[in-house]
């Protein structure tokens, strides 16, 4: 009687060349990250707007900035969760869905008490896209190619904050800031139509989970022709399923202090990156400059972090995530506390917004590469989740502390060395995380421990 044949999915993934298949997981998942970048910084381009349209204060915004933040608290730990259990693929279908219909539902809010709630409700169905597009992306990556991958669909969130910005510069000088919600709406609508045909479930989950092996076969000959096919053959991944509740694994088999630091990391970094990217616009606008400059001012952080996690994945494929991420984060400290500098030049504004952006900005994507890089397979999406759900009750504490800080009529230059404090705690997390993750090669493969240095 004939053995049947035994296909590893890892291996055969690892061993492949990028495919159209690949590609088009990567586009669209790139195209979700886009999107939530936009839709995420969008109350931050309209937030100046909307101050002098309602004629109400600056620090009033303080609580609807951190609404979204929340809600995506929620939904991060939320959906990756749910996630782990039914697939990526329905929950990064279902959640762009979900946003994208908040989203339409801002563009008609009428009140500051309005915004906070549609942004809250909005921000849960966020939360679930970071972790699962990460997640997929990376298990459908090449080993060798895998933390390039990584780094640049995630760069996308960056460059559709960067973006973003230009484009509702443009939306808000012709049509009014609501056009602005319109168009983020109605995009992701799109695209989660689209998903609902080509976005194929993640090939590790479905072995993990023993699931429609119907599905791994056709799947996995896109990507691997050679790749036995019959009706016998057995498709296994080199991990084991845990069991017991996906939180707890997360401090199992040497992972806790691992887990804590990308916890803390997480918190610092996006406590830094969310206060900078929601109060920028409203700060410089506060100095003097006009709406669309103000808007373009905090666009460049954007761009800039778009421009620095693509510098930043092709650093770390080379030296490593650790002497990478904390020397752009001990940079990014230097250049924000030099941001509310009295009498400050809008060229020197943008230079300093740039290198701060650079670091920030850029580096979470790092960060989220390397968190997806330290759980196997069946705690991946939560392990991201958690990391990210941590990170955003900083998300949260940003903008509001930003807004209560203003309240108490702290000075620009006060409000900047204040926020150069995270990004110095980030630098000094990461360089910690050398005594947690032992040297290996930085595209190790997505199962067992993770590294943050090459050979």
């Amino acid at each position: 009687m004939e053995t049947p044949a035994r296909v590893d999915i890892a291996q055969r993934i690892d061993n492949s060349r990028l495919g159209s298949f690949q590609l088009t997981v990567f586009f669209l998942c790139g195209l979700c990250l886009f999107m939530d970048g936009f839709d995420t910084q969008a109350i931050a381009y309209v937030a100046p707007t909307i101050v002098r349209e309602w004629n109400i204060q600056r620090s009033a915004l303080g609580v609807v900035l951190s609404a979204a933040p929340f809600g995506v608290l929620i939904g991060s730990l939320l959906f990756s969760m749910i996630a782990d259990r039914i697939g990526r693929r329905p929950v990064l279908i279902g959640v762009t869905l979900y946003y994208a219909i908040l989203t339409l539902i801002t563009a008609r809010a009428a009140s500051v008490n309005q915004l906070l709630a549609i942004r809250f409700i909005a921000g849960i169905g966020l939360g679930g896209i970071m972790p699962n597009a990460v997640s997929l992306v990376g298990e459908y990556s090449p080993r060798r190619a895998r933390v390039p991958v990584m780094m640049v669909v995630g760069n996308c969130f960056s460059a559709g904050a960067a973006i973003g910005g230009f484009v509702a510069a443009q939306l808000i000088q012709s049509y009014g800031w609501r056009s602005v919600f319109y168009f983020g709406g109605s995009i992701p609508l799109a695209i989660s139509l689209v998903m609902l045909f080509a976005l194929p479930e993640s090939l590790h989950f479905l072995a993990v989970r023993e699931k429609s092996l119907h599905k791994i076969r056709r799947w996995l000959q896109r990507i691997d022709p050679s790749a036995p096919a019959g009706e016998s053959t057995r498709y296994v991944l080199t991990e084991k399923a845990h069991r017991g509740v996906p939180w707890v694994q997360l401090f199992h088999e040497g992972r806790a202090l691992g887990t804590v630091l990308i916890w803390l990391l997480n918190f610092m970094n996006l406590l830094n990156l969310y206060f900078l990217t929601l109060w920028l616009p409203t700060v410089v606008a506060d100095i003097g400059y006009s709406a669309p400059v103000a808007v373009r001012v905090g666009a460049t952080l954007q761009l800039a972090g778009a421009i620095g996690a693509f510098l930043q994945g092709w650093l770390i494929h080379r030296f490593g995530f650790v002497p990478v991420l904390a020397t752009g984060f001990g940079l990014a400290t230097l250049n924000i506390a030099l941001i509310g500098y009295p009498g400050i030049s809008l060229a020197l504004l943008v230079v300093v917004v740039s290198i701060a952006g650079l670091g920030v900005v850029g580096g979470q994507s790092g960060v989220n590469a390397f968190s997806a890089t330290f759980y196997p397979t069946d705690i991946r999406s939560t392990g991201v989740g958690a990391g990210l759900g941590v990170g955003r009750v900083g998300a949260i504490v940003g903008p509001y502390l930003g807004g209560q800080l203003i309240a108490l009529h702290w000075t620009n230059q006060q409000l900047f060395l204040a926020s150069a404090v995270p990004a110095l705690i980030s630098a000094i997390v990461m360089a910690a995380l050398h005594w947690v993750v032992k040297p290996k090669a930085v595209a190790a493969p997505l199962v067992g421990q993770a590294s943050a240095y090459p050979n």
